[in-house]
């Protein structure tokens, strides 16, 4: 039993239930293990919340430092996020209940997102409040869609996307070129 085994058959329970129905004795049992091994690998319930956290780029295509154009990269972390929030919405909502969760800024996604605002020339005194607004920007896209305030059409759902990323790219230029 690996630590991504344990993260993604979690993660899928979550999506099945919601974060409040999982338990350590139901994951084991999805993994057929005593439910004590599992705390050979994590700790707790939060732990383990930790843990998916952790893990998310092996979830989410994070865009690479590769020297594409910043307002790709920044596209395409976007798109990933969005993504991922929309496939698993209990999690998703359950993190944004719990800022404390991702708070963590050695998280991959706020690491690559420092590194793509650092690209774009955003001064290193502003990264922090920049992720911030960016991360509320496309979170309350998605809790808008999550609640039903945005169609539910995909083609709709595909031209909002695109018109934030879009508004996030043009928003962020004019910023850093003040």
């Amino acid at each position: 039993m690996t630590l991504e085994e344990i993260s993604s058959t979690a993660l899928r329970l979550i999506d099945e239930g919601g974060v409040e129905a999982l338990s350590m004795r139901k994951l084991a049992a999805e993994l057929d293990v005593n439910p004590m091994s599992l705390y050979h690998h994590v700790a707790s319930k939060d732990a383990l919340i930790s843990l998916i956290c952790a893990t998310i780029q092996q979830r989410v295509h994070i865009p690479p430092d590769d020297g594409t154009p910043w307002p790709d990269q920044l596209g395409a972390l976007a798109l990933a996020y969005y993504r991922h929030a929309r496939t698993h919405p209990a999690m998703w909502t359950y993190l944004h209940a719990h800022p404390e969760i991702i708070e963590d800024r050695t998280l991959i996604i706020w690491s690559t997102l420092y590194r793509i605002l650092r690209q774009a020339g955003v001064p290193e005194p502003e990264l922090r409040r920049t992720s911030d607004v960016l991360h509320a920007f496309v979170s309350g896209l998605i809790t808008a869609e999550i609640q039903g305030h945005v169609p539910d059409d995909p083609d709709e759902t595909a031209r909002t996307l695109d018109t934030a990323v879009h508004l996030m790219i043009n928003g962020l230029a004019s910023y850093a070129a003040r």
